[in-house]
């Protein structure tokens, strides 16, 4: 449907009935955060007559928006709300849970009654009682702070800021290309038998687009993606990135990388950029130091980990330049809230997982610190609706800049004689320990004598998580920090995602071993030689 087309049928009708829809689901916001301490207290005085040890009760509304356009087409608008509650409790060492959608005293009375049944019936089969730490009781309500609420933006404004992308791209000559636009807003109350009484609400964004661009004479094609993270934040992130500059640049660099010469494999030196590195962050720290994944509890999305309790305070994870930290409380991070399911506070919670190098930390939620002696969680517990258990997930884990703040990538790059610098994050893969990976990325720029010499094409980098970070000799200063993350990690069975970002600057590694993917899937390649194509510091410096 074509945009003249689309805002024609639409804006009298479906834009009134979706912005109706968010009307609503703030109105029954305000009525929930009304009857939420009577509903808390009919549940969880419920759980405790029946012998509960503990209990939360949990309210959770969501609210999701996405908008997909094609070229000069809008190609759909998903829209989804859920309302609903659960109660959690640990009962003759046993966890119960149960959910629903009944938001009165009857109703959460009997989700208590369920989930104590529920914990008494797995107490006969469970291997060791599950043991929990006190937590102490917190009241009170935390909001995101946000520039401009998305659910109050009208769907025009976001329709045509979305075909502007790709009108600019459309003009220096893409052939194909797509933007897209989601928003996603989390209602929670949280009440539990240690005296909490919570409330919270956050909203995060994720912009994006792609271009394509084709050779018809040679049957190629070559596609650029947005480098634009998903944030923690309104719609001003949308409104504030220069995507009508950047699509251009991303139709140019897609059109140079199929006219590039194909990587030749071996060992290099690399300079990745923070678009590219917060994935491998994310897949080489961030799940392995999970700790159910670490004890065998978690094996799903590639397995468990290589990162085991007996490694804490001796394995060398990286050199002493690396320092990767965890937080709930970064600006515009995905991962912030102001405490987490398990209804931990997250201020003066941060930690690190590798300190100069070393493993120091594990994430993890409520009952898992007994597990390798330590005294308590350090608010890792997320639960990503209503019905679904809290796990542990990732907070905010980042890399931290170097010391010398003054440090830039140009100059992490002008220590390279024969290098790769990478941007943007494409494809992974890793193995079933989360040790041996293998990544992609966006655009890949030659290094040679220190300066950038054209671009190349089929590039991954391979190692292990732990030789890989080792490599790493060089880190940019702190005002080369930028933060990417995901909008949706999986993890669990049933399948839960969650937001986390990973802050990061640009890094310089040595050594690793390259690899040809159009070689690997038995392509012909064409050999490698000087590319012309004008690539220069002026562009780095714009998006790097």
């Amino acid at each position: 449907m074509h945009r003249r087309d689309w805002l024609k049928r639409t804006s009298a009708a479906g834009v009134a009935l979706l912005a109706d829809r968010w009307q609503v689901t703030a109105a029954a916001a305000a009525t929930i955060g009304e009857r939420f301490p009577n509903l808390a207290d009919a549940a969880l005085a419920r759980a405790k007559a029946l012998g509960a040890s503990f209990a939360d009760f949990h309210i959770m509304q969501t609210d999701s928006e996405s908008l997909f356009v094609r070229e000069e087409m809008v190609q759909g608008v998903d829209a989804d709300s859920s309302l609903g509650c659960s109660v959690r409790v640990l009962v003759d060492g046993a966890w119960g849970f149960a959910a629903g959608d009944d938001l009165s005293p009857e109703g959460v009375s009997r989700l208590a009654e369920s989930a104590v049944a529920i914990g008494r019936a797995q107490a006969g089969w469970r291997k060791r009682p599950v043991e929990i730490e006190t937590l102490p009781a917190h009241t009170g309500r935390w909001e995101q702070a946000i520039g401009i609420d998305p659910f109050t933006v009208t769907l025009e404004e976001k329709v045509e800021r979305l075909l502007a992308i790709n009108r600019a791209a459309l003009a220096k000559g893409a052939n194909y290309c797509n933007a897209h636009f989601s928003q996603v807003r989390e209602r929670k109350w949280l009440a539990n038998t240690f005296g909490s009484r919570i409330e919270q609400s956050r909203v995060r964004v994720f912009p994006s687009f792609g271009v394509t661009v084709v050779d018809e004479k040679k049957g190629e094609f070559a596609s650029r993606s947005s480098l634009a993270p998903p944030r923690g934040a309104g719609f001003e992130h949308l409104r504030d990135w220069d995507f009508i500059a950047e699509a251009p640049l991303a139709v140019e660099q897609a059109r140079e990388k199929m006219a590039a010469p194909s990587v030749r494999p071996g060992k290099l030196d690399l300079v990745i950029a923070p678009s590219n590195l917060w994935l491998t962050i994310h897949e080489t720290v961030g799940h392995p130091t999970e700790l159910d994944r670490a004890l065998g509890y978690e094996a799903n999305f590639a397995g468990t980990s290589f990162c085991t309790p007996d490694k804490l305070d001796s394995l060398q994870y990286g050199s002493e330049l690396v320092t990767i930290r965890a937080d709930r409380t970064a600006d515009n991070g995905l991962s912030t809230i102001g405490y987490d399911d398990d209804g931990v506070a997250t201020e003066g919670r941060e930690f690190a997982i590798v300190d100069k190098g070393v493993f120091r930390n594990f994430q993890m939620a409520l009952g898992q610190a007994a597990l390798i002696g330590r005294e308590s969680s350090n608010g890792c517990a997320y639960a990503d609706s209503f019905d679904a258990f809290p796990i542990q997930r990732m907070p905010n884990i980042s890399l931290q800049p170097g010391t010398d703040p003054s440090v830039t990538v140009t100059d992490l790059i002008a220590g390279v004689e024969d290098g790769i610098y990478i941007e943007g994050n494409g494809s992974w893969s890793i193995d079933q320990q989360r040790y041996n990976f293998q990544f992609t990325g966006q655009v890949f720029h030659r290094i040679r004598e220190g300066r950038l010499d054209g671009m190349l094409r089929d590039v991954a980098y391979q190692g292990n998580s732990v030789d890989f970070w080792k490599a790493c000799d060089g880190l940019g200063g702190a005002p080369t920090y930028e933060l990417g993350g995901a909008f949706n990690c999986g993890k669990g069975q049933p399948q839960q995602v969650a937001p986390v970002s990973h802050g990061a600057v640009p890094a310089r590694f040595r050594r690793v071993n390259i690899l040809n993917t159009a070689a690997e899937a038995g392509k012909d390649i064409a050999a490698v030689g000087k590319n012309t194509c004008n690539c220069n510091e002026g562009r780095l410096g714009r998006w790097a």
